[in-house]
C-alpha cells in the first residue's frame, strides 16, 4: 500500500465515522419530530370536542346575557316608576302642606289654648278652695 492508498483510507475511515455521528442525533431528531407530529395530531383531535363545547358554552352565555339585558331594562322601568311615585308624594306633601297645613296648625293651636285655658281655670279654683 501505498501512502497515497493509507491517506485515502483514513479519510475513508473519518468520513465513516463523520457520517455515524452525525447519524445518531439526526435519528433522536427524527424521533422528537415524530413525537411533536403525534402530539398536535392528538391536540387537533382533542381541540374540536373542546371548541365545540365552548361555542356552545358561548351561545349559552350571549343568552343569558339576552336574559339580564331584559331584567335589566325592566329594572331600570321600575327605578324610573318609583322615581316618579317619589316625586308625586313630595309634591301632594307640599300641596297638602301648602293647603291643609296652615288652617291644622291655626286649629291646633286654638284647641290647645282652649284646653289650657279650660284646665288652667279649674286648677285656679282649686288653688283658691285651698287657700
Amino acid at each position: 500500500m501505498s501512502v497515497g492508498e493509507i491517506a485515502g483510507l483514513i479519510a475513508a475511515v473519518a468520513f465513516v465515522a463523520l457520517v455515524a455521528l452525525t447519524a445518531v442525533p439526526l435519528l433522536k431528531l427524527g424521533r422528537v419530530l415524530e413525537e411533536v407530529r403525534l402530539a398536535v395530531r392528538d391536540i387537533g383531535h382533542e381541540s374540536v370536542p373542546i371548541l365545540t363545547e365552548l361555542r356552545g358554552t358561548v351561545r349559552a352565555t350571549n343568552d343569558e346575557l339576552v336574559k339580564l339585558s331584559v331584567v335589566t331594562d325592566d329594572v331600570a322601568k321600575a327605578s324610573r316608576n318609583a322615581t316618579v311615585v317619589t316625586e308625586n308624594a313630595a309634591q301632594m306633601t307640599n300641596l297638602f302642606s301648602a293647603t291643609l297645613g296652615g288652617p291644622l296648625v291655626k286649629t291646633a293651636a286654638f284647641s290647645y289654648g282652649v284646653r289650657k285655658a279650660i284646665r288652667g281655670d279649674g286648677s285656679r279654683r282649686k288653688a283658691r278652695r285651698s287657700a
